[in-house]
């Protein structure tokens, strides 16, 4: 290793961050240091929730609060706690472009990781990697140094921190010291260094450094590397790098050492993984070839990455022919991979494909519990086939598992979701007859689909009779059940009932604003979310959305503005905001609606297929409107698009605008709006030359309807109706408009 390595006395008062800015890092290391980041923080925080809620400790209390926070809830601060606050920290630093800001959050990362320390615990990778990612993003190679100093006195092997020594160099562009570890690497030497080694070596496959790779690789052994993982790691990155030649050497090399053909598998999945832009089917046929070339037999292991690669993709029917031909060859599947493809049925919509599912499972003897069951059986529901939901329900039986009441809800839920109330309630006689006791979720169901205030009742005595916990959705059952029995204010009581758990109140009184919002209690419904604002809460994107879609027309557009500020996920506030431009056009707030655009199409990083789609729900609205009014600020907002967006209008946009000139009979602005045509570059077709004839004939100049109308091809019948109609509608009037004008001349010229 370099020998850069240094202590000193400055490590806890961190004087080198105002020297963070002199670094620019390039494009393609930062795209790798997220990558990085993402993987360390969802590895070591162990699930959003809990991230969350360190984040919002985190920011609101500070670290030392957070710590004595968790003290007082009985909650043991543990690494998994140190090591998600120490994430929150440094990534609060990275995003800072304030020096001072950046200084005092990486100071709070210093002192959970002291107290970490001073606690006993162990300085994990989980740990200083964080750290070390840090300084390389920021380039800081002195800071650098100066820690891994610091954590070698207590590390019994140094060669991890090889991997991260590579990484600083790559990120800050020295390319000496790179080509010095890779001399390194490419030196002979004992066992003890050859663990450096391939630190070094897999931070260069990360970093997809192919020149480096490829004269390193010829010199190394590759079978001395002892982790199958780093290997798998290497045989990816060939696949990026398009390296095959080396992929065959290494498999020849394996396979004379006996390495195992289920990692060698395992190595063909990784190399064919690599590859970039590899459809499903290539992919596959990449797979069997380099199996059969090398006689290596597939593992199950392989087969069945192989088969959750195709469910992320969503390809499931080709999921389904892989497992197939696994089967026939006699590997075995876990529950687990067959889970995955059930989940990847769902979320692609290929319901139907459930009754493939079910008899491959049959055909092959596979081994279903009562997870696979509900899931089958939700398949079912989904595509409303109940019949066949029994039917599985009844299979289950059969091969003694015990329906579960999860099972019963997911057959309970699906009637409901059709507004069939006899079927539900006839699966709670099928629970009743199976002695299955009934839970939280299946009086939830109950209550929540509740058309009176006696049946409210009744469910909820039995539930209390019954003991069962009260869950927050019994809760948001109760109170969607009571608005649409228009009992307002029990559902408002609600909140007040001490058995809701302070963590869920926020969420709980989201579901009431939304179902106030939707029943035409707009007012109320806004009272409750001023309350959470004050309160210091969030109110859920769903309830947003509700608030600004039960919005009326005559409501004051800064709370509509302040609402949209509310919410924080792109795709609800891609909803919320065109749900707020329209009410903007529909207004005739031209600035507003202009604003919202620029934002829009800041939000799309210029996707015009995006945008247009937008234009075209926004002149649709126009269009309907009519009148002159409507017209005017349709006319202003083409200008707009054009001068400040500096976008072009689409071609439904032109043909809506064109539509409110008819309705508007404004001859001067058709006239304008089809020469926009032109310079927006759309070639004009049989449906504009319609629109064209039908605003002539509405603005009262038939001599150039008639013009209009020669060029207009009659071969189609339709086209033909739509003429007549114009015709019918249009010039009756002007007929009418003409024979008063003859009469008027008639009696000027008599008198």
């Amino acid at each position: 290793m370099s020998n850069s390595w240094s202590s000193s006395e400055r490590l806890l008062t961190i004087p080198w961050l105002s020297r963070l800015s002199n670094h620019d890092p390039s494009l393609r290391r930062k795209e790798v240091s997220r990558e990085r980041k993402q993987k360390w923080v969802y590895k070591n925080t162990q699930g959003d929730r809990f991230k969350r809620l360190i984040k919002m400790c985190g920011d609101k209390l500070g670290t030392d609060a957070t710590m004595v926070v968790f003290d007082k809830l009985g909650r043991e601060t543990g690494l998994k706690e140190y090591n998600a606050l120490i994430a929150i920290c440094l990534e609060k630093a990275r995003n800072s472009d304030d020096d001072e800001v950046a200084l005092e959050n990486v100071s709070e990362a210093f002192k959970a990781f002291n107290k970490m320390r001073e606690q006993g615990f162990p300085v994990e990778e989980g740990t200083y990697g964080l750290f070390l990612l840090y300084f390389i993003d920021m380039g800081m190679v002195e800071e650098f140094f100066f820690f891994c100093g610091s954590l070698k006195e207590g590390m019994s092997s140094h060669s991890r921190l090889g991997y991260y020594e590579m990484l600083l160099w790559i990120g800050v562009n020295n390319e000496e010291k790179i080509r010095e570890l890779c001399n390194y690497i490419a030196a002979d030497a004992g066992e003890d260094d050859f663990k450096l080694k391939e630190s070094y070596l897999l931070a260069l496959c990360e970093s997809d450094r192919k020149k480096d790779m490829m004269q390193l690789l010829e010199i190394i052994d590759i079978t001395r590397i002892s982790s199958v993982n780093l290997v798998s790691n290497i045989f990816q990155s060939l696949g990026r790098l398009s390296l095959e030649s080396f992929v065959e050497k290494f498999l020849l090399a394996f396979k004379k050492c006996d390495y195992g053909m289920d990692h060698m598998s395992r190595l063909i999945f990784s190399y064919t993984c690599g590859i970039p832009n590899l459809a499903v089917e290539d992919f596959f046929l990449k797979f069997k070839s380099l199996h059969m070339k090398f006689k290596i037999t597939p593992s199950s292991a392989s087969y069945e990455k192989l088969i959750m690669y195709c469910c992320d993709l969503r390809k499931v029917h080709f999921a389904l022919d892989i497992i197939e031909q696994m089967c026939e060859v006699g590997l075995s599947l876990s529950i687990e991979t067959l889970h995955g493809l059930l989940h990847a049925t769902e979320e692609s919509y290929e319901f139907n494909l459930v009754w493939r599912i079910y008899s491959l499972i049959c055909r092959h003897d596979l081994k279903p519990n009562t997870e696979t069951f509900r899931s089958m059986i939700s398949l079912c529901v989904r595509m409303k086939d109940f019949d066949g939901a029994y039917t599985m329900l009844n299979d289950l039986k059969k091969l003694n598992l015990t329906p579960t009441t999860s099972i019963y809800n997911t057959i309970m839920a699906g009637y409901f979701r059709e507004k069939n109330s006899r079927g539900a309630l006839m699966v709670l006689k099928h629970m009743e007859r199976e002695d299955v006791k009934p839970d939280s979720q299946t009086f939830s169901y109950l209550i929540g689909n509740c058309d009176s205030e006696e049946d409210i009742t009744k469910y909820w005595e039995e539930m209390q009779a019954a003991r069962i916990e009260v869950s927050k959705h019994t809760f948001m059952a109760l109170i969607n059940a009571y608005t649409t029995c228009g009992q307002f204010e029990k559902a408002k009581q609600v909140l007040l009932d001490k058995g809701i758990p302070v963590k869920s109140l926020n969420e709980i009184k989201s579901v009431l604003v939304s179902a106030l919002a939707s029943k035409g209690k707009l007012p109320d419904a806004l009272n409750i979310y001023k309350e959470i604002k004050q309160n210091e809460g969030t109110l859920d994107p769903k309830a947003v959305i509700s608030l600004i879609e039960h919005f009326p027309r005559e409501g004051e557009l800064s709370i509509l503005l302040q609402l949209l500020e509310e919410l924080h996920d792109p795709d609800y506030w891609v909803d919320g905001c065109c749900r707020v431009l329209l009410h903007c056009v529909g207004n005739k707030h031209l600035r507003s609606t202009i604003d919202l655009l620029k934002q829009l199409k800041d939000k799309f990083h210029n996707d015009d297929m995006a945008m247009e789609v937008i234009f075209d729900e926004v002149f649709s609205m126009i269009a309907d409107e009519g009148g002159s009014n409507g017209l005017q600020i349709g006319l202003a907002l083409l200008q707009a698009i054009k001068d400040e967006l500096g976008l072009a209008p689409s071609r439904k946009s032109l043909d809506f605008l064109l539509t409110a000139c008819v309705n508007a009979k404004d001859l001067q602005n058709s006239l304008l709006i089809w020469n926009e045509y032109q310079a927006a570059g759309f070639p004009r077709n049989i449906l504009t030359f319609l629109r064209m004839y039908q605003a002539l004939l509405a603005s009262g100049d038939p001599k150039s309807a008639k013009g209009m109308l020669a060029k207009i091809p009659k071969d189609d019948p339709d086209v033909q109706r739509v003429i007549e109609a114009c015709q019918k509608t249009y010039g009756q009037s002007i007929w009418s408009k003409i024979k008063k004008k003859k009469k008027k001349n008639k009696k000027k010229n008599e008198t």
